[in-house]
């Protein structure tokens, strides 16, 4: 799917040095004189296509460019990533996808066309919001010791949307750290797997906020803990955290994202003052209203944090999935 913006959005590269010189922060020249194009993995209806599109038009309307957004979707991503993992590095293609592409994908395929360490640099984070868990109002644990312990006597399907996901991580973490036997339910995105939620066909599941509404609302999905060390400041305040009901394993503390990425060699002046933007862009009334709809606590982060991510948070996810034993594809 195609969407033309008639104003402009620019999307910057990042260089590859995680120092910034005066040198980096000169001017951009005449960049962009022309359409920006802008690659989701996503189709239209998640976070990350919304991410992109409203993001992305609050640059249309600095830059007054036109911009496209190209939704390039399935494959775990891998169709948008290697398409901006091929284009120019000249600060007219970007990507917009999530932790899955850059961190799963390294251990769930056995050969990817694009390297998410040299072929991509970041440009600014969007943290994705925590990833509540939520068990089907027939099971009589509302807690996370009191589901601990009922899944210890029953036979749990536990859902996720994908192999690999934070979702299957966090079902796997359960039965190794507790001695559980629960079955991960694998399916083709949060859509299918919440409506399973509905009918009790599975009995817990771990996703979005805002993927869960409708379960949530019509009484059948019954949150029981957020990940991280700190509640969800949206929305589900009453839910404690793993953290603070016992479960302090660090992929209990897993959270997904949604990243903008430009082409490795995209210059460091345009990726700056992308970033500069995208942090900018998330004070808005317009994304503050997005982040609350999702139930996300945190607006855009500049290439800083997301290289940090990448250090940091990013090995910690693939060896998650590494244990998970999972069989290549």
């Amino acid at each position: 799917m195609t969407t033309t913006f008639s104003r402009r959005a620019a999307l910057g590269g990042l260089g590859a040095s995680l120092l910034a010189t005066p040198a980096a922060r000169a001017q951009t020249g005449d960049w962009p004189n022309r359409s920006v194009k802008f690659v989701c993995g996503y189709p239209p209806g998640g976070s990350t296509d919304a991410f992109t599109r409203a993001y992305g038009d609050y640059l249309a309307q600095h830059y007054k460019q036109p911009f496209v957004v190209e939704n390039k979707t399935s494959a775990g991503s891998i169709i948008a990533c290697e398409i901006v993992a091929r284009a120019a590095p000249d600060g007219y293609t970007f990507l917009f996808t999530n932790s899955t592409a850059l961190f799963a994908n390294k251990v769930t395929y056995k050969k990817l066309p694009y390297d998410p360490d040299k072929d991509l640099v970041p440009v600014s984070l969007m943290p994705a919001g925590h990833l509540p868990m939520y068990v089907h109002k027939s099971v009589p644990a509302k807690t996370i010791p009191e589901f601990v312990a009922w899944a210890k006597t029953t036979k749990v399907n536990f859902g996720t949307y994908g192999a690999g996901s934070v979702a299957h991580i966090t079902c796997a973490t359960f039965n190794n750290v507790h001695g559980l036997s629960m079955q991960p339910v694998h399916y083709r995105g949060e859509g299918p797997m919440w409506a399973d939620i509905n009918g009790g066909v599975v009995h817990a599941a771990v996703g979005s906020y805002q993927a869960a509404s409708a379960a949530m609302q019509a009484g059948n999905a019954i949150p029981i803990a957020v990940p991280t060390t700190t509640r969800m400041k949206r929305k589900l305040l009453h839910v404690p955290t793993f953290h603070e009901q016992g479960a302090t394993h660090p992929y209990f503390l897993l959270q997904g994202l949604v990243g903008c990425l430009a082409p490795a060699g995209t210059p460091r002046p345009i990726v700056e003052a992308v970033s500069n933007l995208m942090v900018e862009a998330g004070k808005t009334p317009r994304i503050q209203a997005l982040l609350e709809q999702f139930g996300i606590d945190d607006a855009a982060q500049d290439w800083r944090e997301f290289e940090r991510y990448f250090r940091e948070d990013g090995p910690l996810l693939v060896k998650a999935v590494k244990e998970l034993g999972l069989d290549p594809i």
